[in-house]
């Protein structure tokens, strides 16, 4: 079961400054960490873009889903990461316990040294880098990251495995190629013109994992498998305009690019929701169904 969230590049357009458009983007890593999303896409808005570097929200997702202690081993000193000091702890707890450091955590790891024995040198945060077999058939490289289970700490006992590690990922990829991928499941566009989500509705989207339900006819193939994608748009600038369609009328699915339109702040109280309000605002509900 895979959640993923797309974000577009424009997603900070309309940020003062850069620290307030680091602080942004650390909300939406702040909803990723809270809700285990697993992958975080930014996708391309060429239009949307004003005045921050085409990777800037790129590289500050990237940074924020690095554990802190591999950032001074992953990362240079760089402009979009100028007031990286003011992005949230996520402090993303453990997929094999309560916390990072127990017994039978998993943990990002950088190779920092290859060795002619077939092994490797690799920091994960422990309190100096361990030396671990690299497993059979596998190859590795300096700077590469690895997924390392600790099954003990005094004394140290670790090794390299083929395994996602708590947290979530950040990519790129255009958004018919990230909507396209073989786990994008339900693929639902958070949209202010989609249909208002009710209790009822979430109970046929939990109901229904395709997101059809009764009323939208044949169930797609990802029907059951519980993968999950969700795409936002950017402040002043939404799906529709993004994607050069009109807002789809009541009643209608929209862009047949996506399973649902979904409109999760119904009657809303304030006249805009920011980006990463509405991430928040979505993912809880959705949460309920996985």
């Amino acid at each position: 079961m895979t959640t993923s969230v797309l974000v577009p590049n424009s997603l900070a357009r309309e940020a003062e400054d850069r620290r307030e458009a680091t602080r942004k983007l650390g909300s939406v890593a702040r909803a990723a960490a809270i809700f285990r999303v697993d992958r975080l896409t930014v996708f391309p808005d060429s239009n949307g873009v004003r005045r921050w570097e085409d990777g800037f929200v790129e590289t500050v997702l990237r940074y924020a889903a690095t554990p802190p202690y591999l950032r001074k081993a992953v990362w240079e000193r760089r402009d979009e990461l100028e007031y990286a000091g003011v992005l949230p702890p996520l402090r993303v707890r453990s997929r094999t316990g309560s916390g990072s450091d127990e017994s039978g955590s998993l943990r990002q790891g950088i190779v920092t040294e290859v060795g002619a024995d077939g092994r490797v040198r690799v920091n994960c945060g422990l309190q100096h880098p361990v030396s671990l077999p690299v497993p059979d058939g596998t190859a590795t490289a300096e700077g590469e990251r690895v997924t390392v289970r600790v099954s003990s700490r005094r004394p140290v006992r670790a090794k390299i495995v083929d395994e996602s590690p708590a947290g979530f990922a950040v990519d790129r990829a255009g958004l018919d190629a990230a909507l396209e991928r073989d786990d994008a499941g339900l693929t639902v566009a958070a949209s202010r013109h989609g249909e208002e989500l009710s209790v009822t509705r979430l109970g046929q989207l939990v109901e229904a994992p395709d997101g059809a339900g009764d009323d939208a006819g044949e169930t797609t193939d990802e029907a059951g498998t519980g993968d999950l994608t969700v795409a936002f748009g950017a402040p002043e600038r939404g799906l529709p305009a993004m994607l050069g369609t009109d807002p789809p009328a009541s009643g209608e699915t929209g862009d047949d690019r996506f399973d649902l339109w979904l409109n999760t702040v119904p009657n809303q109280g304030s006249e805009v929701v920011r980006t990463e309000e509405a991430v928040f605002a979505t993912l809880a509900p959705l949460n309920l169904s996985r």
